[in-house]
């Protein structure tokens, strides 16, 4: 708080209206400082990199205080404030002179020249120097009497070098601009650009400062040109730009002496008359902008200390670029650039190559676009080789970059490499910030956050968030999101090769293993919060992390999981080029339910597939057994039944050969739910029941309540909604140890299904409702998108076709999203009803054709059987063809039916009487799925939509 209050007065001081006001304030914050910053800490690195740019600070706001009581003629409160802070740093040439001046002016004429003589010794002895010609000067005026108190207080304490010279004028060229040119295919950054002129506008009586912060190749420069130039109009004294050569190839940074003689020049102080120290060459500055109007640009700045005396007076507007955060500045703009995004990033290429070059190959660009990471530096110098070799395709560009050892030689041009601007920021960091920098480009996947990082490092969580924020602060490492850290693509390329090149292969494979075993204990106890435990086993983990993981709820558990998702396919990639078969199957067992519950089955199979050849190739038939199961329930959420019934009966097989009884159960819960997608109803309800017992002979309690919920679905399947409506009742009764948030989810669609079965829309909606919302809170996208299914059927029911339309849209965009085929057909059979109630019948049928292609392609058959009824009961026919057709699909939907035993039999076999059909053998494959589009019949209903049937909550 102090620090902040100081820095706030202390910039109102130097936008102050009166030298009255603002000696006043540089008083108030003076008495903000109480002692020396970071004392007592005992660490060189915090007092260097913080503490001396604070006391530089207090130094700058002294001198400036003094400068004005000077000038005020408080002579005496000079003399007090000044005396004691002289000799603790006897080098403040400017704070001697106005001591030595004060003392003089105040009537203390021998103790002047005491100071004087002090002073030179200590020069002499110390530095070998005599005093600036300045102090000499002054020294000559007090020994003739012509330094007196009586001269006016204006010329009391001049400028060095220019006391005795008038005042040099202001360029004869008031409107002198140094700025680079603009460049003509800017594009992109409009917010951006948008955020300076606005800062500008609203610091017209200030002297605002904003400083631009990015990687190197962001295109800071060029933002900060683009917008200058935009602003020139609103400063007629000029604009300024310089070169702080702070990230630059065999150049040193300038130093603020350099910078601020080159500025003074610049704004007509003749060489001469520019005096030697900062601190007075500052207040020259400061001066000399002193009510007039002028743009700064101070480019690729190294640090605080070299910008603060250039920053310029009120009136006056600073832009500031710099790869360094600059924390030390207070009262100023922070604007951080990001990578451009595709869109801006083609735009770019379309600016420079032509739109038509650009647009003939729109993915082979795009995937350009991606290899260069959006960086600008990347995309003109790839877009600068295009332009003078025009045969050059970018299928042809897309494969050069392609190879990753050879993509910074490709981007690298005559005076300009991608890898040279990374190697400068690199260059600049300590020798442990260069380690920690190379471990960094060893991590697993994408981000790491900062407990994954502390592993990684073999570093105290608070030490590896001092070296990591050190990082962010020099803008070669990103932190999207709090204690979560990734490196841009690019500069994640030259991170992994400073690590193959920097570090011992020892030292690199010990922090990989200790990240990836850190995944695989943090993936644990995570999925400990999702759901019961499937299997119990220890964990191989050769190293625990020392450190507390913070997951301690099912919120923060899948919090976790969304951060890591990606990592954790690639932990799983790692374990398995490892050959650690065993740590491979642990993590993918891990990660199964976020996956499956999440919707990422894709992944899931992914990681199971992986998982399942690394436990094979070492025989681990507990890890086959495992794994077989996660594939099993995979490859069932995706819709390819058979293959996952061979998973499971392989996994049964294992899990009896070593006796594993409770591996037994899950496997049958799995296959009944299988069964239930198959329409094999009678053996999905003997082997959930035969669960059920299991769980209830064993006294677990979590594997009874989801029994009885998949045993709920069940009954709502077959027609029997009071006891499905009575077991989802119970389970949202039951505690919530043993009832986790997705059973909850499931247990409102059972009840709002079975509500819809009995016809009580209003009581279905209603339940289906908080169903869609308890999936939501708990982030399960499969049982939302039934959820939202199951409420367009009772939306349909009642008559709000519209609303229904939507929610079944949303649930086929949802599901499409998430890759949960199990849902496509019935979502599809659910739209076509709707849309024939509502007399559209061309997309009634489309609807319903594509459920039957979906069913048929997938072996659902009672899909399959829903699908044929709604295309047998969709329009009154016309002719014999289509009572023909007709008759074909209500025969093989009644066979279907009659097979499964479910209520759906009686409405097909009726829909057939009235068509005058009979009941045949059903000849399933001949049944023709298309048919010709004609109108509805008002006279000719369209059977009621059956319940929506659900997926099991997998084990």
């Amino acid at each position: 708080m102090d620090l902040h209050r100081f820095r706030d007065l202390a910039a109102r001081g130097h936008a102050a209206g009166s030298t009255e006001e603002a000696v006043a304030l540089w008083e108030r914050a003076l008495e903000c400082w109480k002692g020396r910053p970071f004392s007592g800490t005992g660490s060189d690195r915090l007092w260097y990199a913080l503490g001396q740019p604070l006391v530089e600070e207090q130094w700058a706001t002294v001198t400036a205080w003094a400068d004005g009581a000077f000038a005020l003629g408080r002579y005496d409160d000079v003399v007090t404030r000044l005396t004691p802070l002289v000799r603790e740093d006897p080098l403040r040439e400017r704070l001697q002179y106005l001591l030595i001046a004060a003392l003089n002016r105040s009537g203390q004429r021998a103790a002047a020249l005491s100071a004087y003589q002090e002073n030179r010794r200590y020069l002499a002895e110390e530095l070998g120097v005599d005093p600036s010609p300045e102090l000499v000067g002054l020294q000559e005026r007090i020994l003739t009497d012509t330094e007196g108190r009586d001269a006016p207080a204006a010329d009391a304490a001049p400028e060095p070098a220019a006391a005795e010279s008038p005042q040099a004028p202001w360029p004869t060229a008031a409107t002198r601009n140094d700025l680079p040119r603009d460049l003509p295919d800017f594009t992109g950054r409009q917010e951006d650009v948008r955020e300076l002129l606005e800062a500008a506008e609203r610091g017209e009586d200030a002297a605002p400062v904003y400083v631009v912060t990015g990687p190197g190749g962001v295109g800071k420069t060029s933002l900060v040109v683009h917008a200058a130039h935009l602003l020139e109009h609103r400063y007629p004294d000029g604009a300024f730009f310089i070169d702080l050569n702070g990230f630059s190839p065999e150049q040193a940074p300038a130093s603020p002496e350099a910078a601020l003689g080159t500025l003074l020049r610049a704004v007509g102080v003749a060489p001469e008359a520019i005096p030697d120290t900062v601190e007075e060459r500052s207040a020259m500055w400061r001066a000399r902008l002193a009510g007039r109007r002028v743009l700064v640009v101070l480019d690729n700045a190294a640090g605080y200390a070299q910008v603060h005396p250039l920053l310029a007076a009120a009136g006056s507007f600073t832009l500031i670029t710099s790869r360094h955060d600059l924390p030390g500045l207070s009262g100023v703009g922070h604007l951080s650039l990001d990578m451009l995004g595709s869109d801006d990033s083609l735009r770019l290429l379309e600016m420079v190559l032509g739109k038509d070059r650009v647009t003939a190959e729109p993915e082979d660009a795009a995937e350009v676009v991606q290899l260069c990471g959006g960086l600008p530096l990347a995309l003109r110098i790839i877009a600068g080789r295009m332009l003078h070799r025009r045969r050059w395709t970018f299928a042809h560009v897309r494969q050069r970059l392609g190879e990753e050892r050879r993509r910074f030689l490709e981007l690298r041009v005559e005076g300009q490499s991608v890898e040279a601007v990374f190697e400068l920021s690199y260059r600049s960091l300590t020798d442990e910030q260069r380690r920690i920098f190379c471990l960094l480009g060893t991590m697993i996947g994408g981000s790491i956050d900062l407990m994954g990082a502390a592993d990684l490092l073999d570093a105290d969580p608070p030490d590896a968030d001092d070296l990591l924020q050190e990082l962010v602060s020099v803008c070669l490492l990103d932190e999207p999101s709090v204690d979560v850290y990734r490196f841009h693509d690019l500069i994640g390329d030259y991170a992994r090769q400073k690590a193959a090149a920097e570090l011992e292969g020892k030292e690199a494979d010990g922090a990989r293993w200790r990240l990836a075993e850190h995944y695989l204990q943090r993936a644990n106890e995570a999925a400990g919060y999702l759901g019961p435990r499937a299997h119990e086993y220890d964990l191989v983990v050769v190293r625990r992390s020392r450190y507390e993981s913070g997951i301690g709820s099912r919120e923060e558990a899948v919090a976790w999981f969304e951060t890591h998702q990606d990592n954790l396919v690639s932990v799983v990639d790692y374990f398995a080029d490892r050959q650690a078969g065993e740590h491979t199957w642990q993590i993918a067992d891990a990660v199964w339910r976020f996956y499956a519950v999440h919707g990422r089955t894709e992944l899931l199979v992914s990681t199971h597939e992986k998982a399942l050849a690394a436990s094979r190739q070492q025989g681990s038939e507990r890890g086959s057994a495992v794994t077989l199961i996660g594939l099993g329930i995979a490859q069932g959420l995706a819709g390819r039944y058979a293959l996952a019934l061979d998973l499971l009966q392989e996994a049964k097989e294992l899990l009896t050969k070593l006796g594993d009884d409770f591996g037994l159960m899950r496997v049958e819960a799995n296959i009944g739910s299988v069964y239930e997608r198959l329409g094999r109803f009678r053996d999905a309800a003997a082997t959930l029941t035969s669960v059920l017992e299991h769980a209830r002979r064993t006294d677990n309690r979590a594997l009874e309540y989801l029994q009885l919920l998949n045993l709920g679905v069940m009954k709502q399947m077959i027609g029997e909604h009071e006891e499905a409506i009575a077991l989802g009742r119970t389970v949202l009764d039951g505690p919530a140890d043993f009832v986790f948030p997705d059973m909850r989810a499931v247990a409102f669609r059972v009840i709002g299904d079975s509500y819809t079965g009995l016809e009580d829309y209003d009581q279905a909606v209603h339940y289906l409702e908080q169903g869609v919302i308890a999936a939501q809170e708990c982030g399960d996208h499969s049982s939302e998108v039934f959820a939202l299914n199951g409420m367009a059927a009772a939306l349909s029911g009642r008559g709000e076709a519209e609303r229904a339309v939507e929610a079944h849209l949303q649930a086929l965009e949802l599901s499409k999203k998430v890759s949960l085929g199990s849902a496509d057909s019935e979502i599809l059979y659910g739209l076509g009803l709707t849309y024939g109630r509502a007399g559209r019948v061309g997309e009634a049928q489309e609807a319903y054709e594509k459920a039957l292609r979906i069913a048929r392609e997938r072996k659902e058959r009672y899909a399959e059987g829903k699908a044929l009824l709604g295309l047998g009961t969709l329009q009154q026919p016309k002719d014999s063809r289509e009572a023909e057709t007709a008759r074909d699909r209500l025969s093989a939907a009644t066979a279907i039916f009659m097979e499964m035993g479910v209520p759906e039999a009686d409405e097909a076999r009726d829909a057939l009487k009235r068509l005058g059909g009979r009941v045949p053998a059903p000849r399933i494959e001949s049944v023709p799925e298309g048919g010709p589009d004609v109108e509805a019949d008002e006279g000719f209903n369209q059977v009621e939509e059956s319940p929506n049937p659900r997926d099991h909550r997998d084990q």
